[in-house]
């Protein structure tokens, strides 16, 4: 069992080919082991390398939102009015902490992805 560091892409997909062969080895082999520490490896390789940008507030609640099935009624409860709620999400508004910590809770989603700064549109 020889495995070292990943250092080049090259070594990252040696390392990605390696880990789909071993995908479905059995729980408690050697093989899901290896499959184990390669993933480590791969994913500190990744972290260093191709970090993922944090997403923007509101283009998060809208993914949320389609994935969960979700309406603008349904976050009314947690930002307000029909009014306050499309102002949110055409971003005339920003998230205020108190909207913050009901979606949150409300949601069950980190509130951290929510703080985050985040372009308004400018008043007409």
């Amino acid at each position: 069992m020889k495995l070292r560091p990943i250092r080049t892409r090259r070594e990252h997909q040696a390392a990605l080919k390696e880990a789909e062969a071993l995908w479905s080895a059995p729980d408690g082999s050697p093989a899901a082991d290896r499959l184990e520490v390669l993933v480590l490896l791969i994913e500190a390789y990744e972290r260093e390398h191709t970090p993922i940008a944090d997403p923007d507030p509101i283009d998060f609640l809208r993914h949320l939102m389609e994935a969960r099935e979700l309406s603008r009624n349904d976050l009314e409860p947690f930002i307000g009015s029909r009014a306050r709620v499309a102002e949110v999400l055409n971003r005339v508004r920003p998230l205020t902490l108190d909207m913050i910590r009901r979606l949150s809770a409300g949601l069950k989603i980190p509130a951290d992805v929510l703080i985050r700064d985040y372009k308004l549109k400018r008043a007409a």
